[in-house]
């Protein structure tokens, strides 16, 4: 049974039409009196709730309402009705407990699709699968490992693939979020339709909507023809924002408008798109942290964050790493036409005590390299402990830790590194699992000089 709680006999009414043409039991309510009364005797499958029961706009009232409807039903999902203009109500709500919030007027499909995703991720079945249980259930073809910290994030994407959730992916640079990303849009409903992947930290700003949207002909001074945006090109399929964490204050609210309203409009065409689009995200950055310092807008890490998915660095899963090893060996051989070479023990086990920095992205380089240097088709430790020492290693990487801020010591390793590689901004960014564009920036954010 679904309550809808909102005292807008309309709103009532055109809810619990909508949920019932969808198939749904719908019990509509008009204020927090009758909504305590009803989950005081029974427990809903979902509550979808307005803030605001009075004249008054504070959103007190609704606040008040999901605070008690969590204290009797912890679990029972509640997504929030507001105003494009009262997000913040519904940002609060979302740190109080609530699962989702949505816009008056409402996107009848977006709503249905947030009210079906998390009736899907409250009935699923908590039990974590094996590798072997999670091969034959989903595609998973792409990606190598079964340590258990490793596990839980492949058991993550298996319950909410099928949804229509917007999904956060986290992780350090090189632990495979982009892999996960995918994982999630070749098991979804959306397999058969575009997987299209965005960096958004090598747009600049003055192209974010040209990129992203679209642009007519003529609509501004370089506009020579049409072009298609990234959305359009995903049109039924899904969408991978990667280090979403670099978009600027101004392209934030562009995007959040896209996400929030399901539509968006070409450069030099009036007429709004719809956005038949997943959403998946993806940063290395801390968005909570930029969060608190006003650097990316609340409402929008709370539209992007419904479904959080942690990647473990490689230095937590290290019983994956002889795995890892021997699949990227293979895979050197196979693309160099050389013969097939093999992983000592011993090397595996020096293998899985390294770091490994740079996660799964590092490790890759060094088994091409050793693959490609080796003058035997038995890998050693020395062949491999001789790869990671002639990565020589920046001076200072780790000097003064704790001493100064993170943007000083961004700015100091920007700037040795710079210095290591002799400006070649290319080894610059690859060094440091950064796009040019994100790098570009964090040149002109700490004003680095730098001989292009």
């Amino acid at each position: 049974m679904i309550l809808v709680v909102d005292d807008d006999r309309a709103v009532r009414s055109s809810l619990k039409l909508l949920l019932k043409q969808a198939g749904y039991a719908v019990e509509a309510l008009a204020g927090p009196a009758d909504a305590l009364a009803w989950i005081r005797q029974g427990v809903p499958s979902l509550i979808l709730m307005d803030m605001n029961f009075t004249n008054e706009t504070s959103g007190r009232e609704g606040i008040e309402l999901l605070q008690k409807v969590r204290v009797f039903h912890p679990r029972v999902p509640v997504i929030l009705i507001t105003g494009w203009g009262t997000i913040a109500l519904a940002v609060e709500g979302i740190k109080k407990g609530a699962n989702d919030f949505i816009t008056k007027p409402w996107d009848n499909e977006a709503l249905l699709e947030s009210v079906q995703t998390h009736l899907m991720m409250s009935g699923e079945d908590h039990r974590s699968m094996t590798r072997k249980e999670l091969d034959e259930r989903f595609d998973l073809s792409n990606i190598v490992g079964q340590d258990p910290a490793f596990l839980e994030v492949l058991n993550a994407v298996g319950k909410v693939a099928p949804t229509e959730a917007t999904v956060m992916i986290r992780g350090e640079s090189g632990t495979g979020k982009e892999l996960i990303a995918e994982a999630i849009h070749n098991n979804s409903r959306r397999r058969k339709m575009p997987f299209v992947k965005v960096n958004l930290g090598g747009i600049a700003t003055s192209l974010f909507e040209s990129e992203m949207f679209g642009h007519r002909k003529g609509a501004f001074t370089d506009a020579k023809s049409d072009r298609k945006g990234r959305f359009a090109m995903a049109e039924g399929g899904t969408i991978f924002l990667d280090e979403i964490g670099e978009l600027d204050a101004a392209s934030q609210v562009k995007l959040l408008r896209v996400l929030q309203e399901r539509q968006y409009e070409v450069l030099g065409d009036s007429q709004p798109r719809k956005a038949d689009v997943r959403v998946v995200c993806a940063t290395n950055r801390d968005l909570e942290e930029m969060v608190n310092k006003g650097t990316f807008r609340e409402d929008l890490y709370y539209r992007i964050n419904m479904i959080n998915l942690l990647v473990p660095t490689l230095r937590e899963r290290p019983g994956d790493i002889p795995l890892l090893a021997g699949h990227f060996v293979n895979q050197a051989c196979i693309e160099n036409g050389l013969p097939e070479a093999t992983i000592a023990r011993e090397a595996a086990q020096f293998l899985k005590k390294y770091a490994f920095p740079g996660n799964i992205r590092e490790l890759k380089n060094i088994m091409q390299r050793t693959v490609l240097l080796s003058t035997g088709d038995l890998l050693s430790e020395e062949d491999f402990r001789l790869q990671i020492e002639q990565k020589q290693p920046l001076p200072s990487q780790s000097r003064r830790i704790g001493l100064q801020t993170i943007e000083g010591a961004e700015k100091q390793l920007i700037e040795e590194t710079l210095a290591f590689y002799k400006g070649n901004l290319s080894q610059v960014a690859r060094s440091l699992g950064l796009s040019r564009g994100a790098l570009y920036r964090r040149l002109e954010k700490y004003h680095i000089h730098h001989e292009s």
